[in-house]
């Protein structure tokens, strides 16, 4: 029986899904901190975002495909298979809150930086953080005075995950490159670079300089709107979360839990700071735009049913008499 070229777009579609989600969960497992397994940042969880926002709920099958292979490495059967059902659901449970609230893609509404933090990265991915944590303990692979520990951090990476890699991936499909003046450029890298030094000095030294970067966030979307702050925020929260895994900087000295809800706390913020600043930005840049559309038309209006002039209004004057 021959497949319709339907089918197999689909079918790409969902492989690739799978081979993006497994090649992100070897980027995670690199920081991993809990038996190997659980890492402060779980880019996965943004690829799964991602596909069901740009495909919608029939990229399912990819993000279970790739989660299964990820995670039949790291432990049995049995746990692979809940495993695998909780990395599938909290981002379906993520994607179906941010339908319901009619999230945009554009991020360029208030409400919508405010779904994707709170609902897309927070409430969903604590879906997928209960369901993975309580399989290793069913199993026996962590005990119960390490569950919330692991709770916690397993729930850090995934949100982390959700919004480092959804913003910057929905800024740069939104990308349409024109001609810039050189200078544009020249301070778009100097910004870039600026937020990397910053954040890498913060959070390798004991200086607690991280609120340094906020300048840089504020900056980027007061110029460059959703396609600077994206970056700058992926930067700022994965070095971070660098600082985090190796215990560095800010986070030195703290235990794991401390050193978790520290870096939640600085992600959300960061994040949050980020998308809503260059949101209001944007409406306010579309706002003033309609404006001028409109004073623009009513112009036209005017210019083209402009009255008759008031002389020829009046009668015409009689003949003078001689």
């Amino acid at each position: 029986m021959q497949l319709s070229p339907r089918f197999g777009r689909y079918a790409l579609h969902v492989a690739l899904v799978a081979a993006c989600y497994y090649a992100g969960a070897r980027i995670g497992l690199l920081q991993a901190l809990v038996n190997d397994q659980v890492t402060p940042l779980w880019p996965p969880t943004g690829v799964a975002v991602l596909a069901l926002l740009l495909g919608g709920l029939k990229m399912w099958p990819g993000i279970a495909l790739g989660a299964f292979v990820a995670n039949s490495t790291l432990t049995d059967l049995g746990a692979t298979v809940l495993i695998t059902s909780g990395n599938t659901i909290g981002p379906v449970v993520a994607y179906l809150l941010l339908r319901r609230v009619g999230f945009r893609q554009e991020l360029d509404r208030t409400r919508d930086a405010l779904a994707l933090v709170f609902l897309g990265g927070l409430v969903g991915m604590a879906v997928s953080a209960s369901i993975g944590s309580g399989t290793l303990l069913l199993v026996g692979t962590i005990d119960g005075a390490l569950f919330w520990t692991t709770w916690m951090v397993w729930w850090t990476g995934d949100a982390l995950g959700v919004l480092v890699v959804v913003p910057i991936a929905l800024a740069f499909r939104s990308l349409r490159l024109r001609k810039h003046p050189v200078r544009r450029w020249l301070e778009a890298v100097a910004l870039l670079v600026s937020t990397a030094v910053v954040m890498a000095v913060a959070s390798t030294y004991d200086l607690r300089l991280m609120y340094l970067v906020f300048p840089f966030l504020i900056w980027a979307a007061l110029r460059f709107q959703h396609l600077g702050t994206a970056p700058c925020a992926l930067i700022a929260t994965t070095l971070a979360a660098r600082g985090a895994a190796r215990s560095t900087g800010p986070f030195a000295d703290l235990d794991l839990v401390v050193r978790m809800v520290t870096l939640q706390a600085f992600n959300g913020t960061a994040v949050l700071t980020a998308l809503l600043l260059s949101a209001v930005i944007s409406e306010r840049n579309a706002a003033r735009a309609a404006i001028e559309r409109t004073v623009t038309q009513l112009a036209d209006v005017v210019a083209r049913y402009q009255p008759p002039a008031l002389g020829n209004l009046l009668p015409p004057k009689p003949p003078e008499k001689r």
